[in-house]
């Protein structure tokens, strides 16, 4: 397939109610959160699990949209199909010798598996298939307002052991944001595209990911996460035709007239976006 020819950034607003968008592991799983400003925070890594997801989902195996980092891929094994496709024999932590049959290598997995076309991947294991940089990149998202993780008590009935059967219900805890807005920056790069192959059909599949990430993601921690708005900037040409700060510093969040106290719905925010400038074109897509 074609790469993509033109340069892009793109804004995702995104919210939570009574969840844990992104809990961090170093906290007991709290909300991740500036422990200076109160904002709460959700990592690139976590925003791009969402997207692998979706498109794992979506596309369910289909030739060229496979996905390499999941979970409990061996990586190895999957490196080793690619020096198989062209009959060659891989050599511990190096790339073939020929220049060419690198490129294949490589090349072969770039054009099957859709995060490496996207995100690029560092595939320098035991079984080496090289390096790329891919042309999608996303910035922590963070929330509009601070905001007040909340700690809320359960009990289990049950028991796991007939030895515990006389002892009292089973304590727990769960970590939970009553309401947030986030705003997540994400960046593609034309140039980058060309190295990985990563087509208009690919970028399709990105924003359609983005719109309906949460759809299929849905638990006890999730429930209520939806993608509210986003903002798609195109370029004229490769290279772009205005600062990437330029075009965020746009889009103008503000409390909706009337919406007072904590904010506890998307209602009580106003989005307006300024004049984009010669040579970007705005994309509204949700």
């Amino acid at each position: 397939m074609t790469a993509i020819a033109n340069r892009y950034e793109f804004v995702l607003l995104f919210d939570v109610e009574n969840g844990n968008p992104n809990g961090d592991p170093d906290a007991g799983n709290t909300p991740r959160v500036d422990p200076e400003t109160g904002h709460g925070l959700v990592t690139d890594v976590c925003l791009k699990r969402k997207i692998r997801n979706h498109v794992a989902l979506a596309k369910d195996g289909t030739e060229g949209f496979k996905i390499y980092v999941q979970e409990k891929a061996v990586l190895n094994r999957i490196n080793e199909e690619a020096y198989k496709a062209f009959d060659l024999k891989p050599e511990a932590k190096k790339l073939p010798k020929k220049i060419e049959d690198a490129l294949q290598v490589t090349g072969w997995m770039c054009a099957n598996f859709f995060d490496i076309r996207a995100f690029g991947a560092v595939m320098t294991t035991e079984v080496n298939c090289g390096q790329v940089r891919g042309p999608i990149q996303l910035a922590f998202a963070k929330s509009v307002e601070s905001i007040m993780p909340q700690e809320i008590s359960i009990t289990r009935m049950a028991v796991t052991n007939e030895k515990d059967l006389e002892k009292e219900r089973t304590m727990g805890r769960k970590h939970i944001v009553p309401y947030g807005l986030y705003v997540a920056h994400g960046f593609v790069s034309a140039a980058l595209a060309e190295k990985t192959g990563f087509s208009d059909d690919d970028l399709e599949l990105l924003w359609e990911a983005l719109i309906n990430m949460f759809e299929h993601d849905r638990s006890a921690a999730r429930g209520l996460m939806s993608s509210r708005k986003l903002f798609v900037f195109k370029h004229e040409n490769k290279m772009g035709n205005a600062p990437a700060h330029k075009l965020f510093d746009l889009i103008d969040i503000q409390r909706a007239e009337g919406s007072t106290g904590p904010a506890r719905s998307f209602k009580d925010y106003s989005v307006t976006v300024g004049d984009v400038p010669k040579g970007v074109e705005l994309d509204i897509k949700l």
